[in-house]
């Protein structure tokens, strides 16, 4: 008998441990959640506890009318900004694994599988490949990097899933960067060694970006705004910087 509650114990514990609860920022996104949770799969999983959808105070669209979908909730969130919102989500989270999902980004059927399966496997954390909902080769191009560990890795388009011990044991997301919130969050992930994979099955991710601008304009801006990132810019400046340089002005 002890045996058979230890067992079970375990079980318990172990699917506890799943529990997720996604999170997704949002500055007057509603006609992007609203296609999002039309098609998908995810929010009928049964590890699945919650989408928390973290507004902006300054939220100014129609997002009150997703309450009606099952297992979505509104934060209103205090402050503006990505990275203070997430934070803010994630202090009510009620899921042990959290995930950072963009709204504007399509997860793949196998999406909460995935991340249970990378959990199981002993890793701590993870991201997801991606593509774009465009099929230009110079995309695909783009794209094919998702898939691999390197200088762009740790991107909000990648959707970070943690679990939420280390996210807390690493601080959460720095507020006052402002811009590239996900990479700093990276950074730290790496100097302490924690364990990531990134998940090779593709999100969709929306090539809204590349249609406001060029190809050349988008990769350039992305590809200085890193190196200055890496070099300590300040995230206000980056912020700044990147409104000049893209024509659609951050979201967040």
């Amino acid at each position: 008998m002890a045996l058979i509650k230890a067992i079970f114990k375990n079980q318990n514990s172990t699917i506890h441990q799943f529990m997720i609860s996604i999170i997704i920022p949002a500055h007057n996104e509603y006609q992007n959640l609203q296609r999002l949770f039309s098609i998908a799969s995810f929010l009928r999983h049964d590890r699945l506890i919650e989408v928390l959808v973290a507004l902006s105070p300054c939220n100014t669209d129609e997002i009150e009318l997703l309450d009606c979908i099952d297992k979505v909730k509104l934060v209103q969130c205090k402050n503006k900004g990505r990275a203070a919102q997430m934070n803010e989500a994630a202090g009510v989270a009620m899921g042990k694994t959290l995930v950072f999902l963009h709204a504007d980004v399509v997860p793949p059927a196998e999406f909460i599988e995935n991340i249970i399966q990378t959990l199981d496997n002993g890793y701590d954390a993870g991201f997801f490949s991606y593509r774009f909902d465009k099929d230009k080769w110079y995309l695909r191009i783009n794209a094919a990097f998702t898939a691999k560990d390197g200088l762009f890795t740790g991107g909000g388009d990648q959707c970070l899933f943690i679990r939420k011990e280390a996210f807390e044991q690493l601080g959460r997301f720095n507020e006052k960067q402002v811009l590239m919130e996900d990479f700093e969050f990276f950074d730290r992930m790496k100097k302490k060694n924690l364990p990531y994979t990134i998940v090779k099955n593709d999100l969709v991710v929306s090539a809204r970006k590349y249609e406001s601008n060029s190809y050349l304009r988008v990769n350039l801006s992305n590809f200085i705004l890193v190196v200055l990132f890496k070099l300590g810019y300040p995230g206000n400046k980056l912020k700044s910087l990147h409104n000049k340089l893209i024509r659609t002005p951050y979201n967040g």
